[in-house]
């Protein structure tokens, strides 16, 4: 028995410029962590040769080829395992629609324990990309690449996508205790809607060559939080979030509504410095930058809401246990 333990991630600044669209003319960056909130993809080996898939409905096949859960079947193909295999996944947090990077932290997850049960050694890098060649290259699906680069690799992460495809990641330079004061300055809050993300996310790269300006912007606030959190400065973050965030509105329309925008206005009114609706937007979470000194009053005015207390996470994927015979 395989088990993977993969990383959800909250993303700071930068998102949308990992489109491919946008990349591939002048390079993109965002800024995320992996936070302590987790999917788990377990791994059995069968007595027989079925396929048995299990998550909110259970499959159970003769062939790759027959299965419904796409990342479980192209993950399959990926590594190469055909048969005689058990696969479940767990998550945290009700994973769809959350806006944490759920469904690339799956698709990380499945690769790197169908390598573990083959017994095979794999990097983060080939995990990421792997990742991505699956979701975008194989499924089509309308998103970008910080997802799965930042479940891959953990940390706090600033990630650079350069146009001839290659991507660097790298650690922002912080030590412990600064890295810890600043994720005890973010506050998430589940704003009570999911959503499917793909219609904003499709619309949002329908927009790119429209948005080209506002998308440099937002580039350039991914190393302008960079820099405040190298240089110690982490009260300036929330600024570069509300700039962000009013940045990001304008991507495409469904990215905010007046529900979520009385949310947020609350949040500044009760002495948040700035926020973003985690992920493509639309529902999911609200994450918040908020000295201590002011998270009873904003808890307060959100008291409707439920928060998700988290930690920043070092690492990315790991196997937590392998168990082979």
């Amino acid at each position: 028995m395989i088990i993977t333990q993969t990383p959800l991630r909250i993303s700071f600044a930068g998102g949308g410029t990992d489109f491919k669209g946008y990349y591939e003319k002048a390079g993109g960056a965002v800024l995320s962590s992996a936070i302590d909130k987790y999917i788990y993809v377990i791994v059995k080996e069968r007595f027989d040769k079925k396929i048995r898939i299990g998550y909110s409905r259970t499959e159970m096949v003769d062939a790759v080829a027959e299965i419904e859960h796409e990342l479980a079947r192209e993950a399959l193909r990926m590594t190469g395992v055909d048969s005689g295999i058990e696969i479940a996944t767990m998550a945290d947090i009700p994973s769809e629609g959350s806006g944490l990077g759920s469904s690339s932290a799956v698709t990380v997850g499945l690769l790197h324990a169908l390598y573990a049960f083959k017994g095979e050694l794999v990097t983060p890098e080939t995990l990421a990309r792997q990742a991505c060649e699956i979701e975008i290259g194989i499924l089509g699906k309308p998103i970008g690449k910080q997802d799965q680069y930042i479940a891959a690799y953990g940390g706090l992460r600033f990630i650079e996508f350069h146009a001839n495809d290659d991507v660097s990641v790298t650690t922002v330079p912080m030590d412990d205790d600064k890295r810890r004061r600043f994720g005890e300055n973010i506050l998430l809050f589940y704003t009570g809607v999911t959503r499917k993300a793909d219609a904003i996310l499709s619309e949002q790269k329908d927009n790119i060559d429209a948005q080209v300006e506002t998308l440099d912007r937002i580039r350039a606030q991914a190393r302008e939080v960079h820099d405040a959190l190298a240089e110690g400065v982490m009260n300036r973050v929330g600024r570069i979030l509300d700039t962000g965030w009013r940045n990001k509105r304008q991507l495409a329309g469904q990215i905010t509504n007046a529900a979520i925008d009385s949310m947020y206005d609350r949040a500044l009114d009760a002495g948040a410095s700035g926020g973003k609706i985690a992920g493509a937007g639309g529902g999911g979470f609200l994450l918040l930058y908020c000295p201590p000194d002011r998270q009873a009053q904003v808890r307060e005015a959100l008291s409707d809401l439920k928060e998700l207390p988290f930690a920043l996470e070092r690492d990315g994927t790991k196997v937590i246990l392998n168990a082979r015979r």
